[in-house]
């Protein structure tokens, strides 16, 4: 069953880091919407990600066919795009062109495709294949230790909280390598999981369930360092703050749970394009941006040929290469485990 107005919410979420990042290149209205505020963007990925694996799969039986379905299902949503964006880069900088992102040498390209590092956006793909693997694991225990997932989850954002989000980071012989993106992520990549286990079970009173809950929404503005009421260091640190956590996984709740699945802010056409590219709209907007900022333009006409620019080409990504590459691997998928339960009933 597709939840459709999640659709929208990642197309705000690619939309709150494209907004951020034009504030900070361009120091439209003096950065009050920069100052790293992406940063809750990103969160509303981390969250769905966690959800909808959670949705999908923690019912579904552990097993060989299925387990094919998910890695070439979640393969062929984030890698080849990334794997291109990835390749480009490093092509690019080899012929002393900067356009894309900085992946100037071979071992930078190997930290890229190892997951172990990733520049500029390119950081939160490393996090989402790490949170694939860990995902197994708690599928392992869905069927007959369900409490153990709980309890894991409880016990490493204790962990994380305790360490302060241990940051390790470096490189390995000139290997770039960031384990701190994937610690102080997985608060959110949990949150989603405990939500999605959560969804088809609880039962939300009709009565609480009103449209007007899409004004939590405003929540995420309020956390804007510019127009963040709090005097404490929380509001700059974001990703280490579990009040940060709080009030994000509200929000996540209030829309997912609470606002009807109806309502017409969320559930539209406009909110089903968005969200469709979305994924190529967060990758390929940088780029785009930095270009158009070197136009001798106003910063009004920067930001509308910007996001014009994103959008049209994050579409054509999404139509020439996304939706055909991915449509390719779903086939693959469903053959590949077509194949496995039938070796599977010939061995039964």
């Amino acid at each position: 069953m597709e939840i459709r107005k999640l659709n929208t919410l990642r197309g705000l979420a690619a939309l709150i880091v494209f907004i951020t990042h034009f504030s900070d290149i361009t120091n439209w209205l003096d950065g009050v919407l920069g100052g790293g505020s992406g940063a809750y963007g990103v969160m509303l990925f981390f969250m769905l990600s966690g959800f909808l694996m959670s949705y999908l799969y923690l019912d579904k039986d552990f097993n060989q066919g299925n387990m094919i379905r998910y890695f070439l299902a979640r393969v062929g949503r984030v890698l080849p795009l990334y794997l291109a964006v990835v390749f480009g880069s490093y092509v690019l900088a080899l012929i002393g062109n900067d356009s894309l992102y900085n992946i100037p040498d071979f071992n930078a390209l190997l930290g890229h495709l190892l997951f172990l590092y990733g520049d500029s956006v390119l950081w939160t793909i490393p996090a989402e294949i790490h949170f694939y693997l860990i995902f197994i694991v708690f599928w392992t225990l869905a069927k007959n230790r369900m409490g153990y997932i709980y309890l894991s989850i409880v016990a490493l954002m204790i962990l994380l909280f305790l360490t302060n989000f241990p940051k390790f980071y470096g490189d390995i012989n000139g290997v770039p390598y960031n384990i701190f993106s994937v610690l102080r992520t997985l608060p959110f990549f949990f949150v989603g999981v405990v939500l999605g286990m959560q969804y088809r079970s609880l039962a939300v009173p009709e009565y609480l369930k009103k449209h007007w809950f899409i004004l939590a929404l405003c929540l995420i503005p309020l956390m804007y360092p510019a127009f963040s009421p709090l005097t404490t260091p929380d509001k700059t640190r974001m990703w280490l703050s579990y009040e940060v956590l709080l009030v994000m996984s509200t929000v996540f709740f209030c829309i997912v749970f609470l606002v009807p699945n109806n309502n017409v802010f969320l559930a539209n056409k406009l909110g089903d394009f968005i969200g469709k590219i979305s994924y190529s709209l967060y990758l390929l907007h940088m780029p785009i941006i930095i270009k158009v900022n070197q136009l001798t333009l106003s910063v009004e006409i920067k930001l509308l040929l910007s996001f014009v620019l994103s959008v049209l080409v994050a579409y054509i990504s999404y139509r020439c290469f996304e939706k055909p590459v991915g449509k390719v691997i779903r086939n693959l998928a469903s053959n590949k485990s077509r194949q496995q339960d039938a070796l599977t009933r010939a061995s039964a």
